[in-house]
């Protein structure tokens, strides 16, 4: 026996870090889409050195992900003999994703997921909906809804990932053979600007080929005013 379509479900969650779902099921697509755009990006900074021909690339950030796909509601009865009723699609939808939530006061996060590849936590940014077939009496029998979704990331989430980067914290680093000081600003802050400042709290008169095996503090840094 050949294995079961999976459907895509979306979820909505009534806190920002996705552990309380909002009251009901879950909304559970007819036909899975087509086509899925996930869009990530990364920005820099273009600083050009003295007596260059060109600019280099400084890393700024890495702006939040963002999810679009469309979504096909057929009430026909041929995908589904029990879901005939456009507005109980629609309404059920809107209710996880778009609809005011008055005890958030704001609408909810959401979480689309299809089988274990997919899964995307975020709060929905446009939608719009085509109606493309329709009854005699102009009741529509089928939509297409163009969904776009942007990672949510919560406060406290976005905090302790800074952290990790920050140059205002103390970090522990261990050394191995064949760091040199800068590689490692480089990597703990993403800045090896920061070389100098190191080396002078650690007491230290080389900044290559340091010692493998050896621990290094590096302090929080004094940025110039």
């Amino acid at each position: 026996m050949g294995a079961s379509l999976e459907l895509m479900k979306i979820t909505g969650y009534t806190d920002e870090n996705f552990q309380q779902a909002f009251a009901g099921q879950p909304y559970t697509v007819m036909l899975n889409p087509e086509n899925i755009k996930w869009q990530r990006g990364i920005e820099y900074n273009e600083q050009q050195a003295p007596n260059t021909s060109a600019p280099s690339q400084k890393y700024k950030s890495t702006p939040v992900e963002k999810l679009n796909f469309d979504l096909t509601i057929d009430c026909t009865g041929i995908v589904d003999s029990k879901r005939t009723k456009m507005s109980d699609e629609i309404n059920a939808l809107e209710k996880i994703i778009y609809t005011y939530n008055g005890t958030i006061h704001r609408p909810n996060f959401v979480k689309i997921q299809w089988g274990q590849s997919i899964v995307f936590k975020g709060v929905l940014k446009s939608m719009d909906t085509s109606y493309t077939l329709f009854k005699p009496d102009g009741s529509p029998l089928r939509a297409k809804l163009s969904l776009g979704f942007t990672e949510y990331i919560s406060p406290e989430s976005v905090e302790e990932i800074d952290a990790k980067k920050s140059p205002d914290i103390t970090h522990l680093i261990s050394v191995v053979e064949g760091n040199t000081l800068p590689q490692l600003c480089q990597k703990t802050w993403n800045d090896d600007s920061y070389y100098i400042q190191v080396a002078k709290y650690n007491d230290l008169n080389k900044f290559r080929n340091l010692k493998g095996g050896e621990k290094l503090i590096f302090p929080p840094i004094i940025q110039p005013i």
